[in-house]
C-alpha cells in the first residue's frame, strides 16, 4: 500500500495527501499545525509529501532525505513555471494561426 500511494504521489500528489490524511496519521506526526499542511496542499504537495516523509523516517530534514526535499520543491516549481511558460506558447501560436502575414 506505501507504495502504491508513493507512486500516486508523484502522478496526483494532492490525492495522495488526501489519502495519506484520512487513512493514517502521517501527515499530523509530521506537522505540529494544521497550517503548514493545509498552504502545502494548495502551493506544494510534493514538498509537503516529502517532508513529511523525511520527518516520520528520520526525524530530521538531513542527508539524503534533504535531497528529497529539495528535489521535491524544484519538481513542484517546475510544474508551476511549466504550466505558465506553455501557456505563452499556445497564446502566440493561436494568435499566429488567426492574423497570417502572408
Amino acid at each position: 500500500m506505501p507504495c502504491l500511494i508513493g507512486c500516486l504521489a508523484l502522478v496526483a500528489p494532492r490525492f495522495a495527501i488526501i489519502l495519506v490524511v484520512i487513512f493514517s496519521d502521517y501527515i499530523g506526526a509530521a506537522y505540529q499545525t494544521v497550517l503548514w499542511p493545509l498552504l502545502g496542499f494548495f502551493c506544494m504537495p510534493l514538498t509537503t509529501l516529502a517532508y513529511a516523509w523525511a520527518i516520520n523516517e528520520n526525524g530530521s530534514v538531513s542527508g539524503i532525505y534533504l535531497v528529497v526535499v529539495v528535489l521535491a520543491a524544484l519538481m513542484d516549481l517546475g510544474i508551476i513555471g511549466g504550466g505558465a511558460s506553455n501557456r505563452r506558447v499556445r497564446q502566440y501560436y493561436v494568435r499566429s494561426e488567426r492574423n497570417p502575414r502572408s
